[in-house]
């Protein structure tokens, strides 16, 4: 295996992880016991900085799975 596989592999389950933090719908208030009245709220604090993380986390592996088919 390649360092780009490996890359490629440790990228992924970072993002698995980093989705599977941001409770669907709810965001972290509701995966801890809050309540989630409104479908569409304003993210804040460490739910922006999930979101924003997995989106570089995403552009990460799609540049390291380019990357892997022209050179691996």
């Amino acid at each position: 295996m390649t360092l780009l596989n490996v890359a490629q592999i440790i990228v992924a389950l970072l993002v698995i992880v980093i989705i599977l933090a941001q409770a669907q719908g709810g965001g972290l208030g509701g995966m801890f016991g809050g309540s989630g009245e409104s479908a569409f709220r304003t993210r804040r604090g460490i739910e922006r900085t999930l979101f924003r993380f997995t989106i570089v986390l995403v552009v990460v592996f799609i540049a390291l799975s380019i990357v892997s088919v022209k050179y691996g």
